[in-house]
């Protein structure tokens, strides 16, 4: 099976400072490979129309549902996440867990069968600032979508 996840709404190349974050330049955003937080999937530009990523993953299906496993999925069976990590000129400074538990177990069943799962979301916050922290719907939908 594919993850496609669909990024759009970015924060912009330039983070400007504000209480408790000190800005930052260069801004992009990329997937974090498992266990190498240095290598980085396809990064895109802070200041981007918008940002994709098409992870090749495997599916066992298990006593509660299904396990997603890959080189770019993280964490362990039941809390299994994408990192969207966000880079500057100093390096890594801020990730965004895209949680797989927060997938309604009917779509990745349809995912499964057609193939493909697909994640869309926003990737500036309320503050204006990079998306971070766990990322469950509202703020992500998954959908089925047939591979290509």
């Amino acid at each position: 099976m594919r993850i496609r996840i669909e990024g759009s709404e970015l924060p912009g190349r330039t983070c400007t400072p504000a209480p408790g974050f000190p800005g930052y330049d260069d801004v992009r955003v990329a997937v974090q490979r498992r266990g190498r937080p240095d290598e980085l999937l396809d990064p895109h530009p802070g200041d981007a129309a918008a940002a994709a990523w098409v992870l090749e993953c495997t599916v066992t299906a298990t006593d509660a549902g299904f396990d997603v496993e890959g080189p770019w999925i993280q964490g362990r069976p039941g809390g299994r996440f994408v990192y969207l990590s966000w880079t500057a000129e100093g390096g890594m400074f801020r990730r965004a867990k895209l949680m797989l538990d927060g997938v309604e177990p009917g779509t990745l069943a349809d995912a499964v069968a057609a193939g493909l799962l697909v994640a869309r979301l926003g990737l500036t916050d309320a503050k204006g600032q990079p998306l971070c922290a766990a990322v469950r719907p509202p703020l992500v939908t998954w959908s089925a979508g047939p591979a290509s």
